[in-house]
């Protein structure tokens, strides 16, 4: 394993990340030009965090070889890993300068490095847990940038850099199908790279078309572009603090349910539409199965909400008409399982039936291939299949029968490996729990704030229950349990192996 090599990747995707930093900067100084005071000091930590990162990216593209070479296995796994991990401290670098210019004796959240490093962090894996409240009173530039963080971690930075990165050779298709969300990622065209660039012109697609239709619903152009990066990477980092409930319209809350449920979708089956594979769509199990959660899901949300007093996240409260059940039990209930956790009302104060459902489509997310999170609709579907042909085996031991998925014969790797991985994700969501648990003063802490936020942050939701709802943020942890949490957010992004498997002596030896 080449070091090295390894070193100048991990440059080039510094320079990439500098480079949109110092856009978001430019755009900032044409908001200070125009006479928005707020913005010289957000110009100054952009501009600052760029040169950083533009000078690191270049230091570390010197280290590497001279000559060009292609990614390695073990390679890939080190640069995923470290981008993901390395590439959210030099996202939140412009938080941290913006409140040291601001005032470097005040004590905003931003004050904090690990305050800094969980935000961007959460952006990055597209999480949308935040530390912050009065959101509003932050300059729009720097939440313009907490917004691209989602979008550029919606389908993975890693899957940019395959894009537009043709250095990686052959190396690319090790980072892409480690970096791509989903347990077995398909190509959509032999080429690896032109994989990862048609579903980038796929999500700037759909990126354009959510901005306009939001604008359209009434949303000035900022909101839609943070709103629309925050959807469709599955986020939920919102401009208000109220999030989508602040803007209190039926109008945008539907777009933005429609764009959630795309959002969801495996990337690969756009392609089949694209090329007029409508067949394939329809006939896609795990496509039919994340439609029935999400309208299951939502259907028994909104009966247990009838007759039931609902607190939305702007304060109000009030006993709702039958149309407001059924607009904050769909929203809410789709925002949850696409793992998106924009809020519109306080489901924490929902009946019990309510929040059950709720923390299991936590659980499942969105689908393979989408920019969701959770362990993924396809893992629940074979991890069911398996459960039903062990049940069968006990009274039937003689019989084999195969397991199929879409006419095709799951192979017992993908069956050990579906197993495996949702073990992992419940492991170390106890672990987490348990360890949060004993860092945090007793009276601060609950078991259902400790749980939950371990779910939503390894799930990649955001809201959880209790201290952690959807009112709450996650600023009260101690810089130690928000470590933890971080940890957990890039672990889920990643799909646990990918970093899991850097804690193995074994993989730092050999060849």
């Amino acid at each position: 394993m080449s070091l090295r090599n390894v070193t100048k990747q991990l440059g080039s995707l510094f320079l990439v990340l500098s480079s949109l930093l110092l856009v978001t900067g430019g755009w900032s100084a044409i908001q200070f030009l125009l006479g928005d005071a707020s913005e010289s000091r957000a110009l100054g930590a952009l501009l600052i965090s760029g040169i950083i990162g533009a000078l690191l990216g270049a230091t570390m593209w010197a280290i590497g070889p001279s000559q060009t070479r292609s990614v390695h296995r073990r390679e890939a796994l080190l640069l995923v890993a470290i981008s993901w991990l390395l590439g959210a401290a030099l996202a939140g670098l412009p938080y941290f300068t913006w409140a040291y210019l601001l005032d470097a004796d005040a004590t905003h959240a931003f004050h904090s490095p690990v305050n800094c490093y969980f935000e961007a962090m959460s952006g990055l894996t597209t999480t949308g847990a935040t530390i912050l409240s009065g959101i509003e009173e932050i300059p729009r530039s720097i939440l313009l940038w907490r917004a691209m963080t989602h979008w550029l971690g919606g389908l993975g930075i890693i899957v940019l850099f395959v894009a537009v990165l043709p250095s990686l050779g052959v190396g690319g298709k090790k980072l892409f199908q480690i970096e791509a969300p989903g347990p077995a990622p398909e190509g959509v065209h032999p080429h690896i790279r032109e994989t990862a660039r048609i579903l980038w012109f796929i999500y700037f697609g759909l990126t354009v078309a959510q901005i306009i239709a939001l604008r359209l619903a009434g949303m000035n152009w900022f909101n839609s572009v943070c709103h629309t990066f925050a959807t469709l990477a599955t986020g939920g980092f919102s401009t208000q603090d109220a999030s989508l409930g602040g803007f209190n319209s039926t109008a945008v809350d539907l777009i933005v349910i429609f764009f959630m449920i795309l959002a969801g979708v495996n990337f690969g089956l756009y392609y089949q539409l694209i090329r007029r594979r409508l067949h394939g769509i329809w006939r896609d199990s795990e496509f039919r199965l994340y439609l029935a959660l999400l309208g299951g899901g939502s259907l028994v949300v909104i009966l247990s909400l009838l007759g039931h007093n609902i607190v939305t996240t702007s304060g109000g409260m009030h006993e709702p008409s039958v149309g407001e059940s059924i607009r904050h039990g769909l929203f809410t209930t789709i925002s949850i399982q696409t793992t998106t956790g924009f809020c519109t009302a306080d489901f924490d104060q929902w009946p019990v039936l309510a929040r059950i459902v709720l923390i299991l489509l936590m659980f499942v997310g969105g689908s393979a291939g989408s920019t969701g999170g959770g362990v993924k609709v396809i893992r629940v579907l074979v991890a069911f299949k398996v459960m039903i042909a062990e049940i069968e085996r006990v009274f039937r031991p003689n019989v084999v029968r195969p397991i199929k998925l879409a006419n095709a014969t799951i192979s017992p790797e993908v069956k050990l490996g579906t197993i495996a991985y949702v073990f992992g994700v419940l492991f170390l969501m106890a672990a987490g729990t348990c360890l949060i648990l004993m860092i945090e003063p007793a009276e601060k802490i609950d078991f259902a704030s400790a749980s939950t936020a371990c779910l939503a942050t390894i799930c990649t939701i955001g809201p959880g229950l209790a201290k952690v709802g959807a009112v709450e943020n996650y600023a009260w942890f101690t810089d130690a349990s928000k470590l933890i949490l971080s940890l957990l957010m890039a672990l889920g992004r990643l799909e646990v192996f990918a970093i899991m498997v850097l804690f193995l002596p074994r993989f730092w030896r050999g060849n």
